[in-house]
């Protein structure tokens, strides 16, 4: 069993644009953040849904093509299988707070910066 104390503070007082916080057999907690005029980067988890909540900052999402915007404390389900992205067009980091299910990264992963989580995709 994991309580992850104070999700919302922890994220917003993230700088690594990923960090993995728990995992379990079904499903993984993580938190990311991402700079002004960054991006998590066009992805698609074939075998993964995804949740995304936005503790802090403003941005777009894009769904299969479709942008919606994305504001503080805004949910957004992302079904296996969907092709994504989460940009941020905003003035202050995003602070992401987001589960995979299944898990999606190892335990543990830290990813500092986005160029190496690209490097380190598996």
């Amino acid at each position: 069993m994991a309580i992850v104390k104070n999700i919302k503070k922890q994220a917003k007082d993230n700088s690594f644009f990923r960090k993995v916080l728990e995992t379990g057999k079904f499903t993984q907690v993580v938190i990311m953040s991402i700079p002004p005029g960054g991006e998590i980067g066009e992805e698609i988890h074939d075998d993964t849904d995804q949740v995304l909540c936005l503790a802090e900052g403003e941005g777009q999402v894009i769904l299969e093509g479709e942008i919606s915007e994305y504001a503080e404390h805004d949910l957004v389900l992302v079904p296996a299988g969907t092709k994504h992205n989460f940009v941020n067009n905003g003035k202050e980091d995003l602070k992401i707070i987001t589960m995979y299910s299944p898990p999606h990264h190892p335990p543990g992963t830290v990813h500092k910066t986005k160029a190496e989580a690209d490097k380190a995709e598996y």
